[in-house]
């Protein structure tokens, strides 16, 4: 018998294929005795009046906590709100993507009862990607205690100057960047705004974190890459410009002068499912094009 009796669902928004296909998840997953569980963003009254199909509705931040699996209907910025969501829970998750493979989303839409057979048979690879804590202070106040999938991002707006961060490394003092910003990236992030920036590419199970300059003032300043288990404290040092964090490119907060953003690896992971007919570079070689 499966351990998963309750799967929860979380949807790209505005996906027209979305209620055709919860419709037919809730009859697959009803025969197998399973329950299919959704957040408000659902539409659990519309997809009842247009299909018939009866969703159960959790409030999103319990999703999590009330289900056994995670299926996430989306793209990797899906997946990416989804990590957040999550919290301190360490559910499986299982991304199906309608249109082309992302980084995260792993499964086509075509394949989607297949991967949950598999799953439903406990065949197959959990893929434990690493998380960071943001913390932002303001003084002795914390502003904001957050989690990220991706990317803890320090820019500055189109107009503003030069910015001047002081970055520590286990209250060690690195170094102090002049810059457009800052990313602070972990390995699953590494193919986003990093990779733009000149950052390299970490393989995803690294236990390391890398820090990258963006446009710095100095062209020696350099990506730096760290073990995950160091912290890592940057210290806001420009006045009178409009400076920005921006956590996994989704969530951003207006910063000041002396502001002082502390980062950490997570306790907890995001577990994602893996595909058994592919591998991470088989992604790679289809996002960056390569050998093409």
């Amino acid at each position: 018998m499966s351990s998963i009796k309750r799967v929860g669902i979380v949807l790209k928004p505005h996906q027209p294929q979305a209620l055709k296909t919860i419709c037919e998840l809730t009859l697959w997953l009803g025969q197998r005795g399973i329950e299919l569980a959704g957040s408000p963003e659902i539409e659990r009254e519309r997809i009842e009046h247009e299909t018939g199909c009866s969703v159960r509705q959790v409030a999103s931040d319990d999703l999590a906590a009330a289900v056994d699996l995670v299926l996430v209907l989306g793209g990797d910025g899906t997946m990416i709100a989804t990590a957040r969501m999550i919290g301190d829970e360490e559910v499986p998750v299982l991304g199906v993507n309608y249109g082309s493979l992302g980084y995260l989303t792993e499964f086509r839409i075509e394949e989607l009862y297949d991967a949950l057979e598999m799953i439903l048979a406990d065949n197959y690879r959990l893929d434990k990607r690493v998380m960071l804590a943001v913390e932002l202070f303001r003084g002795p106040d914390l502003i904001t205690r957050n989690r990220v999938l991706n990317d803890v991002v320090i820019n500055k707006s189109a107009l503003a100057r030069i910015i001047e961060i002081e970055a520590y490394l286990n209250k060690q003092f690195v170094t102090s960047f002049r810059a457009d910003g800052l990313i602070v990236s972990t390995p699953t992030g590494s193919t986003a705004y990093n990779l733009s920036a000149g950052g390299p590419i970490i393989f995803p199970s690294m236990n390391a974190m890398v820090v990258t300059p963006i446009c710095p003032f100095t062209l020696s300043n350099r990506p730096l890459v760290v073990p995950d288990d160091a912290m890592i404290e940057l210290l806001m040092k420009t006045d009178q410009e409009d400076v920005s964090l921006t956590l996994d490119g989704q969530v951003g907060y207006s910063l000041e002068v002396d502001d002082r953003v502390v980062i950490r690896k997570s306790r907890t992971t995001f577990n994602l499912i893996q595909p058994s007919n592919r591998n991470y570079f088989d992604v790679l070689r289809d996002k960056l094009r390569w050998g093409r």
